[in-house]
């Protein structure tokens, strides 16, 4: 049951030299929703970077927390969480650019299906393109081949290739997926609470990257469904903070996601499946940083 003093939505914004993107993302989004509060939290993981004076000067009601040092991903969305008092919680990158419509959307499918734990609308790309990451599997190693050698790209509209981004699926449809992109999480916020009684919604062990998929199997292993929802859009302007710190944080995401991986697919310690998962990832990354090296993009992003 709603409570109405209450804020209808909390949104966490985790910042990382985001001087340039802070302003156009909390400027997208609305005070009020429903005739409710919408609460925002900003956790700045770099606070000399110049994104602190933007919120204070621009966005007096945005809650801006300075971090003593650079948390990571996990540990600084758990303490934005922990200052919130929303009826749902949204984590949600800086280099968005969201919309009222698009949120009370998502909204109103989390009131009309209680078994939904985390829902994403579409994520565009600057260029009007989908970002592929806002809908995936929790990818086998036959969907990382796919990926990693080209046949995802090449038979995009084939479910055997296409099952690491789900590319077979209309890209405007409603459906339940393997995981969503950490740019934008909306969950209720019981949903939470029975995930993470502790306040821990993300695993702090995990300090960039991985934080995301963690989550997602930990909600559905809960017995909620994860949904994609293609009707209604947002924009990602995707990746400025790799290509600021690309060598480090191109290594951090495939080492992130390997231990993902080893965390809830190797729950008994065994060596061979430690082994098979730190040699794959390890091959992976090679190739996309190869790959990357090729065409001269500073990106590189498994999952």
């Amino acid at each position: 049951m709603s409570t109405p003093e209450l804020p209808l939505l909390s949104i966490v914004i985790v910042a990382y030299k985001s001087r340039d993107e802070i302003g156009a993302c909390l400027a997208s989004l609305p005070r009020t929703l429903e005739g409710r509060t919408v609460e925002i939290v900003v956790v700045d993981n770099s606070p000399g970077a110049g994104a602190g004076e933007i919120v204070r000067r621009d966005f007096p009601h945005v809650d801006y927390v300075p971090a003593p040092e650079n948390l990571g991903f996990g540990r600084a969305n758990n303490r934005g969480y922990a200052r919130t008092r929303g009826e749902f919680v949204l984590f949600l990158n800086p280099d968005t650019v969201s919309n009222a419509a698009a949120l009370a959307h998502c909204l109103a499918q989390l009131r009309a299906d209680p078994r939904i734990g985390l829902i994403s609308p579409r994520l565009e790309l600057a260029d009007g393109a989908m970002d592929l990451a806002c809908r995936r599997s929790i990818p086998t190693l036959w969907d990382g081949f796919c990926r990693a050698s080209g046949l995802a790209a090449a038979f995009p509209r084939t479910a055997l290739f296409s099952g690491y981004n789900l590319t077979h699926l209309a890209a405007d449809g409603v459906h339940e997926v393997g995981a969503i992109n950490g740019a934008f999480m909306l969950a209720p916020r019981r949903v939470l609470a029975q995930v993470a009684p502790d306040g821990a919604v993300f695993d702090e062990r995990f300090f960039m990257y991985g934080d995301d998929l963690d989550l997602c199997i930990r909600v559905a292993r809960a017995g909620f469904r994860i949904v994609f929802d293609g009707r209604v859009r947002i924009t990602h302007l995707k990746g400025v903070s790799v290509a600021r710190d690309f060598e480090q944080m191109s290594q951090a995401i495939f080492d992130a996601n390997r231990d993902v991986y080893l965390k809830h697919f190797n729950p008994r310690g065994s060596v061979f499946v430690r082994w098979k998962y730190t040699l794959a990832f390890g091959a992976w990354k090679r190739v996309a940083r190869f790959k990357a090296w090729l065409s001269g993009h500073r990106q590189v992003r498994p999952l």
